[in-house]
């Protein structure tokens, strides 16, 4: 009979297939970290599938590392005399600040390969742990396990008498220490998430509370508990739970700063009316579509058509015809004439050559085609200071959609938690934002900035040169700037 987690009590069978107690607790409290977590993550805009793709491999490794530990500090000689015993996890043996260091140095990896802020991450994550936890404990109440000294039958008097039965262990009585280890972890959860998170200093505060916490509950725990792992004449979780606590604090007071240092924004462009000037192009290539399907292009029309993408306008406009016809027709007759109508941005060419010197990831995120990028580019020598560029068709989805920056940023695996998005228009800005990015809105004319300031970008210019600025400000470069 095949047992996932060992268990005295159990929940349902299928068959051979047995779910104990244990594991749906360990289960639930997983899934409820998971939710709050993913919730956060999407607050954060990161791509719906980094959440799952996260505790999906957690859950994997932290088991491996809670079984390893186990086996460590339980009886080292043994399993390595009987190494098969190691994978025997349904005879029992899990100790879950093991699955914790191993969950951290995981993290780590994911947040590196995904190009995200680690102590941001955690910061989104390690909190929820604790409610985790809480509800894992219940686990091991049915187990009668993690429990204290011998107490009187007395002690159960009172509030704590509906776990009476529970920590009664072959006649004889002892300490619900999971109980207070559970109530200890949702007013840690309460406290971090609900009280400290409103007056956060820097990132990491939040995961560096958890290691505190977590670290004294634990420590006074293991102080009463009578089935705990040794080492030597020590209690495993103690050393742990210390280690815990002077990392936490160190962390908190902001002693790390100096080797922990965020890495450089991420500076994505949008290409039309920010750092090429294609607006007498844009619009006289507008007129010749109009006029040649007998349609008026109006004056008020010349603003508005500069941002959204080239089927949102042939739509509203021509309910006759293919708008995705006539956005090619609109290139053709664009790339046609862009040569004669286009020019760099003032500062442009400038700006991007410092950034490429100092080191900076730049590309460009545009709702033209990816060649006819490249070739407004490469027109004017500026293809070598952009890394990369997502054109219209690489995506399905237009601008304000995050598909393109997002596309950029898997794909070079690019920093995300800094990152700026430059653009000329509500729809650029939009688009930035859905990504989570910090987002400076550009305008060349006087006249388009309060059209603009609808937007709500992070901060406005008229001169391409301020992004050299901007860049080297100490701040998050993220929507929120946290």
């Amino acid at each position: 009979m095949v047992k996932f987690f060992p268990s005295r009590t159990i929940l349902v069978s299928f068959g051979n297939l047995t779910i104990t107690w244990y594991a749906a607790l360990i289960m639930l409290g997983a899934a409820l970290a998971y939710f709050i977590s993913k919730y956060n993550m999407k607050k954060m805009k990161y791509p719906d599938d980094y959440a799952s793709d996260l505790f999906t491999d957690i859950l994997v490794v932290g088991i491996l590392g809670a079984r390893l530990w186990f086996c460590i500090f339980y009886d080292l000689g043994y399993y390595v005399a009987h190494p098969l015993e190691i994978f025997a996890i349904w005879n029992g043996g899990l100790a879950i600040q093991g699955g914790l260091v191993a969950a951290l140095i995981y993290s780590y990896y994911f947040a590196k390969k995904r190009g995200l802020s680690f102590l941001r991450l955690a910061d989104a994550v390690l909190p929820n742990v604790l409610l985790s936890q809480a509800i894992g404990r219940w686990g091991n109440f049915v187990n009668q396990e993690c429990h204290g000294v011998v107490v009187d039958e007395s002690y159960y008097d009172g509030i704590l008498s509906f776990i009476k039965e529970g920590m009664c262990i072959n006649g004889t009585y002892y300490e619900p220490m999971f109980f207070y280890e559970s109530v200890l972890c949702i007013v840690g959860f309460v406290l971090i998430v609900f009280i400290l998170k409103r007056h956060q200093n820097k990132r990491g505060d939040l995961a560096y509370a958890y290691l505190m916490w977590y670290g004294l509950i634990r420590f006074f725990i293991e102080g009463h508990r009578t089935d705990s792992l040794m080492f030597g004449p020590l209690k495993m979780a103690q050393l742990t739970s210390l280690a815990f606590i002077i990392l936490g604090a160190l962390g908190y007071l902001g002693l790390y700063n100096r080797f922990i240092k965020e890495s450089k924004p991420t500076v994505l462009f949008d290409l039309d009316g920010t750092i090429l000037d294609t607006q007498n192009g844009i619009i006289k290539t507008y007129h010749h579509i109009f006029e040649k399907y007998g349609k008026e292009f109006t004056k008020e029309m010349e603003t508005e058509v500069l941002g959204p993408s080239l089927v949102s306008i042939f739509t509203k406009y021509f309910d006759d015809k293919d708008p995705n016809e006539l956005a090619e027709e609109y290139r053709i007759y664009n790339k046609e004439i862009f040569k004669s109508v286009n020019k760099p941005m003032d500062h442009a060419i400038d700006m991007l050559k410092v950034l490429k010197a100092e080191g900076y990831h730049t590309g460009v995120v545009s709702t033209k085609y990816h060649d006819v990028v490249k070739m407004n580019l490469e027109l004017y020598d500026m293809n070598q200071y952009i890394d990369d560029i997502v054109g219209a068709d690489e995506v399905k989805k237009d601008k304000p959609d995050a598909e393109g920056i997002n596309l950029i940023l898997k794909r070079n695996k690019w920093y995300r938690d800094g990152l700026i998005y430059v653009g000329d228009s509500v729809t650029d800005i939009a688009a930035g934002k859905n990504a989570g990015a910090y987002t400076v809105g550009y305008y060349f004319n006087p006249n388009k900035k309060d059209k603009l300031d609808e937007a709500l970008a992070n901060e406005y210019t008229d001169d391409l040169s301020d992004i050299l600025k901007t860049v080297k400000k100490d701040i998050y470069f993220t929507e929120n700037l946290s």
